[in-house]
């Protein structure tokens, strides 16, 4: 399997606060998640922690590398840029990344947030989040139990898998004509 590529300053276990959630379902697709992961817009409609996403680079819909944004999440106003965007293709894992950062001084935040989506054998796909943080409200972070980032990172895959079984749904359904009374 695949692995996070991680940008100087962020490699986990150097940083103050680091997530790892994963899930592999059957049935789905890298190719079905990668559009409810590179629109960003759409992630409030399966994550309920994400709110208010804003595109900085003008109308185009989908992340692409260098794309600025803004979102919130985890009560954090967040500024982020994309620093790696790749669209699976057979045989290799779609990636999204970007930078983001939140307050100044002490209250400063800056992560690296990852993904990694790849297909695997006997109709399966894998999805991986991984994010780094550093500053004093990561070091905070990872002192709180339950850490709210894998539980707040869990209901994002988990929502990121609902949705894209929904949309296979609607897809499947027949039309049927409506009936005459």
């Amino acid at each position: 399997m695949h692995e996070i590529v991680w940008p100087e300053g962020y490699l986990p276990g150097f940083t103050e606060n680091f997530v790892s959630n994963e899930i592999i379902v059957a049935g789905l697709t890298a190719a079905e998640i990668w559009p409810l992961l590179s629109h960003a817009a759409r992630w409030p409609t399966y994550y309920a922690n994400s709110a208010n996403v804003r595109l900085h680079d003008g109308p185009r819909p989908e992340l692409q590398d260098g794309t600025r944004f803004y979102f919130e999440t985890f009560g954090f106003p967040v500024e982020a840029q994309c620093n790696e965007c790749v669209a699976p293709v057979a045989g290799q894992p779609g990636r999204i990344a970007w930078h983001g950062w939140a307050g100044e001084g002490d209250t400063r935040l800056d992560v690296h947030h990852a993904w990694l989506i790849e297909d695997l054998s006997q109709g399966r796909v894998r999805i991986l989040t991984q994010e780094t943080q550093k500053g004093k409200p990561a070091a905070e972070l990872a002192m709180t139990r339950p850490n709210p980032m894998i539980n707040g990172h869990q209901d994002w895959l988990d929502g990121l898998v609902r949705a894209a079984r929904e949309a296979n749904t609607l897809v499947l359904m027949p039309l049927t004509p409506p009936t005459l009374a």
